[in-house]
């Protein structure tokens, strides 16, 4: 399905495998008004709202509430970090919950996982079987399979065989989807834009 990405500057993690540090500062200021507009002229009736962290920008909150009030789906991806509490009931959140091998898994909010419903996902990124064993224990521990609608499990690019993490699924008998960034196979890996 085509899908409107609407990517923020700025994020406060500095994940040890990030694909995008081209959203710690760059960009172009541009008004809610002008965002919504760009936004809703492409016609798509799928909008994701990505970063950086899209919760560090003060009109966030409002945009997402009008992309719902015009029609669109409205996915919001956040590092779980920010509180998620004040966003629009109608976005669906895919909490990208941090694990050790990011270097950030302390800054991880597990007070979001309350706001979580059936409507939202969570994500872990896995560098390799100690990252594999947190995320499957952190599952476990906040029954995230029966709070959000989905969990999904990927890999860092180039450090984590995807056979290897549905082999671990499956011998585990997990309630997730493994999920391939699959720009990065259609793609150069380092593409950016697309």
């Amino acid at each position: 399905m085509p899908c409107t990405f609407v990517r923020t500057s700025a994020c406060n993690l500095r994940c040890r495998w990030c694909d995008t540090p081209q959203a710690f500062t760059g960009g172009q200021r541009m008004t809610l008004a002008d965002v919504l507009q760009a936004a809703l002229a492409t016609g798509t009736p799928l909008v994701e709202l990505t970063g950086g962290e899209p919760l560090l920008q003060q009109g966030v909150l409002p945009l997402m509430s009008a992309l719902a009030d015009a029609g669109r789906t409205v996915l919001l991806e956040t590092s779980g970090e920010r509180d998620i509490s004040a966003v629009d009931p109608r976005v669906h959140r895919i909490m990208d919950l941090k694990a050790p091998g990011s270097g950030e898994s302390e800054r991880n909010r597990w007070a979001n996982v309350a706001h979580l419903t059936k409507r939202d996902e969570v994500k872990f990124v896995l560098a390799d079987r100690a990252d594999y064993e947190w995320a499957r224990a952190a599952l476990r521990e906040h029954s995230l399979d029966q709070r959000a609608g989905c969990v999904l499990m990927s890999c860092v690019f180039g450090e984590l065989s995807p056979r290897d993490l549905v082999a671990w699924t499956l011998a585990d008998a997990l309630p997730v989807r493994v999920q391939l960034q699959m720009h990065k196979y259609i793609w150069a890996p380092d593409a950016t834009g697309v």
